[in-house]
């Protein structure tokens, strides 16, 4: 029970927390309502900075996904010219995190990364398919041991002023390690082969590190939703 109530906040917050802390203190001295307002804005910078430990599948051929979220589409979409992969269409994966979300970002399938490239770029609004294009953004391409080929690109969005990402050319990563993370709201796109069935649909809810997005070992049809 108290791992449910006590979640570990991510390092990158800490500055953040204690700077809204101090801030708050000192605005508590000159008035009360400024006080209670810091202490609203500290809290939720903490909330927001929360990191908690995830039940990550083990299987092989499982992709999980890699940030928490609203699915918010899933389609064809030709990769970014920086992973490396051929200009054709893939599918695409595009999860969405709003402000309420956890941030941290994990590797969805483990492999080596053989790409990694950041590209600065605009901060419209994450949610528009045109910020997949024009917004500030890092790539990863991720090989398995089976030769599969994964993107994942962190996008960043109205808000969002920062993309973190840990991970380097010729590092070896596993399903579910935390490698980045991006503030304040954003989305991670996720780009697999054409013929890979989609595990997920649009309008479902992803948790990075838990929620299964494609399968390479299987050859089942892609899943469909509808609201209901």
């Amino acid at each position: 029970m108290l791992r449910s109530y006590m979640v570990p906040i991510n390092r990158a917050g800490w500055p953040f927390i204690a700077i809204l802390a101090i801030l708050t203190v000192v605005g508590a001295l000159y008035s009360q309502p400024l006080g209670w307002i810091g202490l609203i804005v500290t809290a939720w910078c903490t909330y927001f900075f929360r990191d908690p430990e995830r039940v990550v599948p083990a299987r092989d051929g499982l992709v999980i996904s890699p940030a928490d979220g609203l699915v918010q589409t899933v389609g064809r979409a030709t990769p970014p010219p920086e992973l490396g992969l051929p200009e054709i269409p893939y599918n695409r994966v595009s999860v969405f995190m709003d402000i309420f979300d956890v941030h941290v970002n994990r590797i969805p399938i483990a492999g080596r990364i053989d790409a990694s490239h950041y590209r600065p770029g605009k901060f419209v609004n994450a949610a528009l398919d045109k910020a997949s294009e024009d917004n500030e953004r890092h790539s990863i391409r991720i090989t398995t041991a089976t030769g599969a080929q994964i993107g994942v690109v962190q996008v960043a969005g109205l808000v969002a002023r920062r993309i973190s990402c840990d991970v380097r050319e010729g590092q070896e990563v596993r399903t579910g390690e935390r490698y980045g993370l991006i503030r304040f709201g954003s989305r991670l796109d996720v780009f697999l082969p054409a013929d890979i069935s989609i595990m997920i649909a649009p309008g479902q809810h992803a948790y990075a590190g838990e929620t299964v997005l494609a399968d390479l070992n299987t050859s089942e049809p892609s899943r469909l939703g509808e609201y209901r």
